[in-house]
């Protein structure tokens, strides 16, 4: 599946119909009065967040979208019909901005399936010449147009509405985790920067199919990245919304001797300078590929992890070693916390029509791994 996390597109409401101007006519009554008919309402434009489309893919294929005009108004006190509203289906999680010549608004974050947002209101009417009609003035002469509908010109940017993050340096093992635990099946190899896009793996509870965790895998980080060093900042858009963040290191990336946790830390110091809310956010710390470690190594770090009040989980991915644990932590918080509010963040720069963005498979699972050995 084609994915693409941002797009432009012009939206133009309907206009509201003419207002008509007509007088009665009819055998023995010679001056009838007028009798024109108002024009209906200008259809509008409402956005509502769909959980069938995972990517504005649509959106890069098609960019304008015009809503019906309301019908003129007729004799006989006729009046116009409505213009059938229009509404656009948008991924869950998708962010609109209204852009200007000076600023961008946010004016819709589709985060709730059941909103139905309005973004572009239709026209109104006009009033026939029957409304005008007075005591002073019997027969007007005149109608009134319908008015235009509201146009705008709007930047959508998806940020997955994803329960956990995954994030380290590159070659941490999270792609290869992440394989482990769903169904997803990412590029994994033994080289950094092979996970090129965000993946997504979906967890269903196999005691109860409606609980579900969807973990989001980005490419990893490196320092700078906040300038756009590496990958850059790109990709971090989708994390934000997250109940937590699992954090992996891997164990090729610990230096014993100086500070085993400073992979750990560079990656939150850029997290701190990307953006303080993010850099906030609960963490599970995982050092990944133990089976490179000798048993002594681990008891070290674990002893120098509970020193400095760290909780770090040691696994294998590649060996299924310690994943069911850290699993049980994850379905933990899973339920314990509330998904966070997307952040606000404004393009400064023109996104033209030719940027591309890569794909993502979103794959779902039966049901979480079965594990021979759940004890603590």
């Amino acid at each position: 599946m084609r994915f693409v996390d941002e797009a432009l597109i012009q939206v133009q409401a309907g206009k509201g119909g003419n207002g008509c101007m007509s007088f009665r006519r009819e055998k023995f009554i010679p001056r009838g009065g007028p009798d024109g008919g108002n024009g209906g309402d200008g259809a509008s434009i409402y956005a509502k967040a769909c959980t069938r489309l995972h990517s504005l893919y649509d959106f890069r294929l098609r960019r304008n979208y015009e809503a019906k005009k309301g019908s003129d108004g007729l004799g006989s006190q006729c009046d116009g019909r409505k213009g059938e509203d229009l509404i656009l289906e948008f991924p869950e999680g998708t962010q609109l901005f209204e852009r200007t010549e000076t600023e961008e608004i946010l004016i819709a974050d589709l985060s709730d399936p059941e909103a139905c947002i309005l973004i572009a209101k239709g026209g109104r009417g006009g009033k026939g010449n029957e409304h005008f009609k007075s005591a002073t003035n019997r027969a007007p002469r005149f109608a009134q147009r319908g008015e235009e509908g509201e146009h705008r010109a709007l930047r959508l940017e998806l940020k997955i509405l994803a329960d956990a993050g995954l994030l380290g340096l590159p070659n941490a093992g999270k792609s290869t985790f992440l394989s482990q635990i769903s169904a997803a099946q990412p590029k994994i190899a033994d080289y950094p920067f092979t996970t090129l896009t965000p993946n997504l793996g979906v967890l269903i509870d196999e005691f109860d199919p409606d609980a579900r965790m969807i973990i989001a895998d980005i490419p990893g980080l490196i320092e700078g990245a906040h300038q756009g060093l590496g990958l850059g900042d790109r990709f971090l858009r989708h994390v934000e919304r997250t109940r937590f963040l699992v954090h992996i290191l891997s164990a090729q990336d610990i230096n014993k001797d100086k500070d085993p946790f400073a992979g750990f830390d560079l990656i939150n110091e850029e997290l701190r300078q990307f953006d303080q809310e993010l850099s906030k956010r609960l963490q599970i710390e995982v050092i990944n590929k133990v089976d490179l470690l000798m048993d002594e190594e681990i008891a070290e770090i674990d002893e120098l992890a509970k020193a400095e009040g760290r909780e770090v989980f040691f696994i294998s991915a590649k060996e299924g070693i310690g994943i069911e644990h850290l699993v049980r932590r994850m379905w933990e918080l899973r339920n314990e916390l509330d998904m966070n509010e997307a952040l606000i963040r404004y393009q400064e720069e023109e996104v033209t029509e030719e940027d591309e963005f890569p794909e993502i498979e979103v794959e779902y699972v039966r049901n979480s791994p079965k594990f021979d050995d759940m004890s603590d």
